[in-house]
C-alpha cells in the first residue's frame, strides 16, 4: 500500500513559476522499488504523462514541458516535486502524483498496477 499526496497547485498567471510536491509513504521503504511522476488532465481531456523520476537521478519528461518542468526526487525523503516554469494556459488541469513498480507513459497503466494521488489544481491565466 502506498500513499501519495500533492500540494502546491493554485491559480498561476501566464509566465509564471509554480512548485508542486508530493509525499510518498510507504511500509518497510517499499516506496525506493517504484518510480514516482507526475501526470495531467485537463478538462475533457485523457490523463496525460508529464514527468517521471527513477532511481539515482534519472528522470524523463514529456515533450509538452522539456525546458520548462523539472522533475526532482528526494529519495531518502520519499518526495516528488515538479517545477514549473515559464507556464502557458495549455498547462492548466489537475496535476497527479503516481507511483508505480514500472514506468509507463500511459496513464491506464498507472492506474493498473500503481497508485495516485488526490491530484492538486493548477489553474494558468492569461
Amino acid at each position: 500500500q502506498v500513499q501519495l499526496v500533492e500540494s502546491g497547485g493554485g491559480l498561476v498567471q501566464a509566465g509564471a513559476s509554480l512548485r508542486l510536491s508530493c509525499a510518498a509513504s510507504g511500509s518497510g521503504g517499499i516506496i525506493a522499488n517504484y518510480v514516482l511522476g507526475w501526470f495531467r488532465q485537463a478538462p475533457g481531456k485523457e490523463r496525460e504523462f508529464v514527468a517521471a523520476a527513477f532511481d539515482g537521478d534519472i528522470t524523463y519528461h514529456a515533450d509538452s514541458v522539456k525546458g520548462r518542468f523539472t522533475i526532482s526526487r528526494d529519495h531518502a525523503k520519499n518526495t516528488v516535486s515538479l517545477q514549473m516554469n515559464s507556464v502557458k494556459s495549455e498547462d492548466t488541469g489537475v496535476y497527479y502524483c503516481g507511483a508505480s513498480p514500472t514506468f509507463s507513459s500511459k496513464a491506464a497503466d498507472w492506474t493498473n498496477i500503481g497508485y495516485w494521488g488526490q491530484g492538486t489544481s493548477v489553474t494558468v491565466s492569461s
